[in-house]
C-alpha cells in the first residue's frame, strides 16, 4: 500500500509486482480481480471522461480509489453484502483514500434477471468508465443487469471492463451488451481474461 499510495500514477503502467503483492495481502485471492485486470482497469481510469461506475467492491475499490485521489476522479462502487461493503470502507478509510462512494446497493428482482439497486437520485447522472466484477456468477442473470438498469448512464466511449472472460456466462453477457448498447469488445489478459466494451459514440 505504501508503494501505490507513494505513486499510484506509475504502478498503472509499471510491472505489476506492486499490484501482485496487493492480491496477496488482501487475501481473498479466489475472488480478488488478478494483477492483470487490476492494471488494465487503473489504466482505463486515466483516460476517462466521467465518474467510474463499479459492480461489486473489494481490492478494485482499493487500488482504484488510490488511484482517483491522485487525478481527481470518483468512484460509486455498488456493494449488496453489508458485512464486506463495511471492510472495504474501513479499508478505505484506514489510508485516507476519500474518492470512493461505496453505495449499498441489495440485489433485486428486475423480472428476468436479478441486479444491484443502486441509489440513482444521488448517484452521478454520467459515467466514464465501469469496472463489472458483480454481482456473483451465481445471481439470476449474471451480470447482465448493468446495462439494462444503467444503459442512460454510459457516456459514448466509455468503457466496461468485465472480468471472467473464460466463462461462458460472461461471454453471452457481452455478446449481448455489444447489441444492446451498442458497443465494439476487444478480450485482454493472458492467465485471467477480461472483456473490455467501449461504448459506441
Amino acid at each position: 500500500m505504501r508503494s501505490l499510495l507513494h505513486d499510484p500514477v506509475s504502478v498503472a503502467s509499471r510491472p505489476r509486482r506492486v499490484l501482485r503483492d496487493l492480491v496477496f495481502g488482501w487475501g481473498n485471492k479466489d475472488w480478488s480481480g488478478d494483477p492483470e485486470y487490476l492494471q488494465a482497469c487503473m489504466q482505463a481510469l486515466l483516460s476517462a471522461k466521467a465518474p467510474v461506475l463499479e459492480c461489486g467492491s473489494g481490492l478494485t475499490t482499493i487500488v482504484l480509489g488510490a488511484l482517483a485521489q491522485e487525478v481527481g476522479a470518483t468512484i460509486w462502487s455498488l456493494e449488496h453484502l453489508e458485512g464486506w461493503g463495511s471492510r472495504v470502507k474501513r479499508c478505505l478509510a484506514e489510508f485516507a483514500i476519500d474518492s470512493v462512494n461505496v453505495a449499498p446497493s441489495p440485489l433485486v428482482s428486475y423480472g428476468t434477471f436479478d441486479w444491484y439497486s443502486p441509489p440513482l437520485k444521488v448517484m452521478p447522472k454520467q459515467f466514464g468508465m465501469v469496472v463489472c466484477d458483480g454481482p456473483p456468477g451465481t445471481t439470476k442473470g449474471g451480470r447482465y443487469g448493468l446495462v439494462p438498469v444503467m444503459k442512460g448512464t454510459l457516456i459514448p466511449g466509455c468503457k466496461i471492463l468485465l472480468d471472467d472472460a473464460m466463462r461462458d456466462s460472461e461471454q453471452d453477457v457481452a455478446m449481448r451488451w455489444c447489441g444492446e448498447l451498442p458497443a465494439s469488445c476487444e478480450r485482454g489478459g493472458s492467465s485471467s481474461q477480461y472483456f473490455v466494451l467501449t461504448v459506441g459514440l
